[in-house]
């Protein structure tokens, strides 16, 4: 198994998936970044995988100072980031904007937390059920004016689904949504009207007797 995935920019590879049949290489700006396939639990789909918290400081500041640079237009006055990969893009991010802070949502309920300030919540690489997410309810103050959210990866789209409910609770619509990766078109219905900014994006992959191949 590659460990060197998600380390650099590279300017050397095509598109696409790549002879090995075990990494999918992504346009992002001049260069590209090498990701591994992992096949989903149906044997049959697959999807290239990004996770921050292993990538290099290099791809990580690049993708941060490409979002930021998406995000600069719709000037929004506070960053919430969604737990647990989108944390270090959020942060990222909100310091290339200028904050001074951003809210995080929590999975990891403390004990002054309050059960109506959260909701389920799923993903397409913990698609188990008792997950939570939470707002701290000291940070709803800071919740005022146009309002980002950033996650890594938008893919089903049940993760910002749940975010999305959870900040109706508060009566809040974000004025953007901003990830390092888009992958494939489910996410879409679950972000109704609200832009979308994504670093890159990828498709969902097929399993086909020649190896894996866009679907």
């Amino acid at each position: 198994m590659r460990t060197d995935v998600w380390q650099s920019l590279h300017s050397d590879l095509a598109e696409g998936v790549q002879p090995d049949n075990e990494t999918y290489a992504v346009p992002f700006r001049d260069n590209t970044i090498l990701l591994p396939i992992r096949a989903l639990a149906d044997g049959e789909r697959g999807v290239a995988s990004l996770i921050l918290n292993q990538a290099s400081f290099t791809v990580l500041d690049a993708l941060a100072d490409g979002l930021a640079t998406q995000l600069k237009p719709h000037a929004p006055d506070v960053i919430i980031s969604v737990p647990t990969l989108g944390l270090p893009l959020g942060e990222a991010v909100a310091r290339r904007l200028g904050h001074s802070r951003m809210v995080p949502l929590s999975t990891s309920r403390k004990f002054w937390y309050e059960e109506s300030l959260s909701v389920d919540m799923s993903s397409i690489t913990s698609p188990g059920k008792g997950k939570r997410l939470y707002l701290d309810p000291r940070m709803v103050p800071l919740l005022q004016g146009r309002v980002a959210v950033i996650d890594d990866v938008l893919s089903s789209g049940s993760s910002i689904a749940s975010v999305l409910r959870l900040l109706e609770v508060l009566d809040i619509t974000p004025t953007v949504i901003g990830a390092a990766m888009l992958q494939g078109e489910s996410w879409k219905d679950h972000v109704k009207a609200c832009p979308v900014e994504g670093a890159f994006a990828t498709p969902i992959l097929r399993k086909t007797p020649d190896g894996w191949s866009p679907s």
